[in-house]
């Protein structure tokens, strides 16, 4: 383990095959997961790559085991308590399932940052990176990260991780001189370091006990890898910009320049985005991943807070990375960034910068959830995602493979305090597979966030509620403790596999166009969804056109009854009599079967579906 960027050694790389990229990132489907909440391997039951059941020692969870770790006021306590910290899950473990990930349908794991945190903190989400060289010992080793990306390309999956480059962890502490307050648990008057423009001084690098005891910025002892910030490049005077932390979140330079929360901002360079200068420090982060790129044969990085970054610094990260990935044959290695705040600033920034794409937050997530639930028209939603052939490409459209969409996330900085899955409620849970498919059909690279296909229904005002173990532990899921849900059978997991297993037959669901369409009850009177202020319970259905093929998608939103109509289809394509077969339908027995196009605005096809169902129909 070298404690410096110059130490690397390149030449096991010289050689060496990597796996290439995908033709089209749009044809993926990415399956996002916290290492430490995903599997620790010692699951009872679950089958592996083969479909062989495994034994272990951690039963999978029945309904009788529905909050059996909160029965009374101490337990549940114990139970929140668990959910703050380390839970135990390991790179080790995300291998083991790569046979229910498979099964599922995923063809790209995205993976939370694996690198070494500070010791003795709670960081088990990895974003407060203390050595950028050494993954962190509860997830594993670099050889268990590289044993992963090598059996997820065999299995015929390619490995995202998530990366930080605006920050590292809480590396040193600050000898702040102004803001005093007061600590409401303790009574204690105390300094606030938080952003006003004016740098802060800094009273030590931590030590190994967190304390700021050592010289700053004077370079640390590499005996002491626990201690300071490594590489030891990072120890150069001149890292960090030490201004204190972010308060107001969308002021700037103020989010640029300032702590995001306790971890210490890197200072990336200066000047405007053609002109960009990067400072050594970004230099040594960018160099640190191209490592991790070659070790592990990784294909994407997702890049961590984006919006807190130099539009220079992004510009200069995605030519460094790409050109580096170019070199060992990855011709299409994927950089989404994380870009919070309105679409437009995401589009934009992420089309200057170099980004292949960005994560669809915040009116994404809304507008898939409320549309679902039938508190919002679908227009709302489809209307993010403007026809690129009939449109030109401006700030508000996002097309097919530049954005990165899902509904469910680790933080959901969208609801504030009241966080909580889609299915957290009785009808999330009744249309949790009609959400997926709409998320997996619809334009955009879907995403889904582990757990969704067991129906988790994390809900509470701390990020912790959101991130359930999914093997059990002290803080698995709906409220249990020690039981698993690696079930092929229970949750939507069986419906999402036969989406998109249909999903990869068809190329228009993956890079069509895309249409909303007008539906009618009586087959008489056309029109879109309404609401009328009221919910709309109700079939929407949309197209997805390549080329001369149509295939329609439509959900039900009423998650007690059955809905009927007719959906619109394209007239030029389809004649009076034509036909198309249901692909998927959650019927037994109605996959497979035809029903006719007949001329009704146009041209029409009927459409039956269950209370909350889903169906896919394509050209017979």
């Amino acid at each position: 383990m070298t404690a410096r960027i110059d130490d690397l050694d390149w030449t096991a790389f010289r050689d060496r095959r990597f796996h290439p990229s995908p033709s089209s990132w749009a044809d993926q489907v990415l399956y996002f997961l916290l290492v430490d909440r995903f599997s620790d391997g010692r699951e009872d039951g679950y089958r592996d790559i083969d479909g062989n059941a495994v034994p272990g020692t951690t039963p999978m969870l029945s309904a009788a085991d529905d909050g059996n770790a909160v029965g009374t006021a101490g337990d549940a306590a114990a139970w929140r308590a668990a959910g703050g910290s380390w839970v135990g899950g390991t790179l080790e473990g995300v291998r083991s399932k790569l046979g229910y990930l498979g099964r599922l349908g995923v063809t790209a794991l995205w993976i939370s940052p694996v690198l070494r945190q500070r010791a003795g903190t709670s960081d088990y989400h990895g974003y407060g990176t203390q050595d950028f060289l050494d993954v962190d010992p509860h997830y594993g080793t670099g050889e268990d990260l590289r044993r992963l990306v090598t059996e997820a390309h065999r299995a015929g999956m390619y490995v995202i991780l998530d990366v930080v480059l605006n920050h590292t962890g809480d590396v040193f502490g600050y000898d702040a001189d102004r803001y005093p307050e007061v600590d409401p648990d303790t009574g204690q008057e105390y300094l606030d370091p938080r952003w006003d423009g004016r740098p802060y001084r800094v009273a030590g690098w931590r030590d190994e006990t967190g304390a700021p005891s050592l010289s700053f910025p004077d370079p640390v002892d590499p005996a002491r890898r626990g201690s300071a910030v490594w590489p030891a490049e990072l120890q150069r005077d001149g890292t960090f910009t030490c201004r204190g932390r972010i308060s107001g979140w969308d002021h700037d330079p103020e989010f640029r320049e300032g702590d995001f929360y306790g971890y210490k901002d890197v200072w990336h360079g200066t000047g405007p985005i053609d002109d960009y200068r990067p400072s050594a420090a970004l230099q040594a982060l960018v160099r640190a991943y191209q490592y991790w790129i070659a070790h592990a044969d990784l294909d994407g990085f997702r890049i961590d807070t984006v919006k807190h970054m130099d539009p220079g610094a992004t510009r200069f990260v995605t030519s460094a990375i790409h050109e580096f990935a170019q070199s060992i044959g990855k011709d299409s290695f994927f950089l989404v960034g994380e870009i919070t705040g309105p679409r437009g600033f995401a589009v934009e920034l992420s089309r200057a910068t170099g980004l292949d794409a960005a994560l669809g937050l915040a009116d994404v997530q809304d507008r898939i959830e409320r549309m679902v639930k039938g508190w919002a028209e679908p227009a709302e939603y489809f209307s993010l995602f403007r026809n690129s052939l009939l449109v030109g490409e401006g700030s508000h459209a996002w097309f097919r493979d530049h954005v990165v969409t899902s509904y469910d996330d680790h933080d959901q900085v969208r609801r504030g305090t009241d966080k909580a899955r889609f299915a957290a409620d009785a009808d999330g849970r009744a249309l949790a597979a009609a959400v997926i498919a709409t998320n997996v059909t619809t334009l955009g690279i879907p995403c889904i966030y582990y757990g969704s296909e067991q129906c988790f229904d994390g809900r509470g005002g701390n990020d912790r509620y959101i991130r359930e173990a999914m093997f059990g532990g002290g803080f698995g899921a709906f409220r249990s403790a020690g039981r698993h849900c690696f079930d092929e059978i229970g949750g939507v997991y069986p419906e999402v596999a036969a989406l998109l297993a249909v999903r990869r037959q068809e190329v228009a669901l993956r890079r069509g166009r895309q249409y909303l369409r007008e539906i009618s009850g009586d087959g008489v009177h056309f029109g879109l969804p309404r609401s009328g202020g009221e919910r709309m319970t109700t079939v929407v259905a949309w197209s997805r056109i390549l080329a001369d093929r149509e295939v329609v998608c439509a959900i039900n939103t009423d998650p007690r009854s059955e809905r009927n109509a007719w959906a619109t289809v394209d007239a030029g394509l389809h004649r009076d009599g034509s036909g198309f077969t249901y692909l998927y339908h959650p019927t037994p027995g109605v996959s497979g079967t035809a029903t006719s196009v007949e001329t009704r605005n146009g041209r029409a096809v009927h459409i039956s579906l269950p209370p909350a169902g889903v169906a896919v129909l394509g050209p017979s």
